[in-house]
């Protein structure tokens, strides 16, 4: 039995990742942490019943983690609040499915420094849908074909969302970029802005978007879309649980879902 503990539990996506803890026959909830609702059940919170897992504050994680056994904590919080989790999970010899997005390059490399530092095994990803993955997977096949083409990247997320753009649209971007060998990106466009060699990157945010990413290549007379629609949070979490399955039997180091899924 896989012990994984959630951090920021009381989210959409935390709730959901205990759903989908408490139902699976392989994982234990063994903790759960936010900065809200501390000291409730974590299952009824999550409308999964009474689990006997209070939410606890982080700043007890590492005693909690250490004192539970947890395998491996799943990480949907934001970017100030993963580096502290990533601290208290790492020096407890915790593995880590980190789903936070919008760090700054400190940020992550304060974070990579940590796991590499303490010898533990994470999955860091914009994205734990396997469609976006595979999403990834087509657009790099379709850029080395289409290479003269100009390239726009779209994405739309729910009125809350707070980094723009998203990490999986900046995922998408460098795919194609690696690919071509170096690209620009221009994050939406203004005023007298003529096209030149780069990547367009633009971001919408409203209502309950769970999240769509669109690639256009246009090309002379003809243009060919490629788009992911997340229709619920469950394509993300699902995802996260099968990187949490797989990042517990790796060897120590730095992941990503390409990894767990085979790519």
């Amino acid at each position: 039995m896989i012990k994984a503990a959630v951090s920021g539990a009381y989210g959409r996506m935390g709730k959901m990742l205990i759903d989908n803890i408490v139902n699976s026959d392989d994982f234990e909830l063994s903790a759960a942490f936010d900065i809200f609702n501390i000291g409730n059940d974590a299952g009824e919170l999550s409308g999964v019943g009474t689990v006997g897992v209070p939410i606890s504050d982080p700043e007890n994680m590492g005693e909690i983690l250490a004192d539970t056994n947890t395998d491996v904590m799943i990480d949907f919080t934001a970017p100030d609040a993963t580096v502290q989790n990533v601290t208290a999970a790492s020096e407890n010899g915790v593995n880590l499915v980190i789903g936070t997005t919008g760090f700054t390059e400190e940020q992550r490399n304060t974070i990579e420094q940590f796991i590499m530092k303490n010898n533990n095994s994470a999955v860091i990803a914009p994205n734990y849908s396997v469609g976006v993955n595979v999403f990834f997977k087509m657009i790099k096949e379709m850029s080395r074909y289409l290479s003269d083409y100009d390239v726009e990247v779209l994405e739309a997320h729910h009125n809350n969302k707070k980094d723009a753009p998203s990490g999986t649209a900046l995922k998408a971007a460098d795919v194609i970029s690696e690919t071509l060998g170096g690209k620009k990106y221009v994050y939406g466009r203004q005023g007298h802005a003529p096209r030149g060699d780069e990547i367009g990157i633009h971001a919408v945010r409203g209502g309950d978007i769970v999240g769509e990413h669109t690639v256009l290549f246009a090309g002379e007379g003809e243009r060919m879309e490629i788009k992911h629609q997340a229709g619920s949070r469950q394509a993300f979490a699902g995802g996260a649980i099968k990187a949490a399955r797989w990042i517990t039997g790796a060897k120590p180091g730095i992941y990503t879902m390409e990894d767990v899924l085979g790519f």
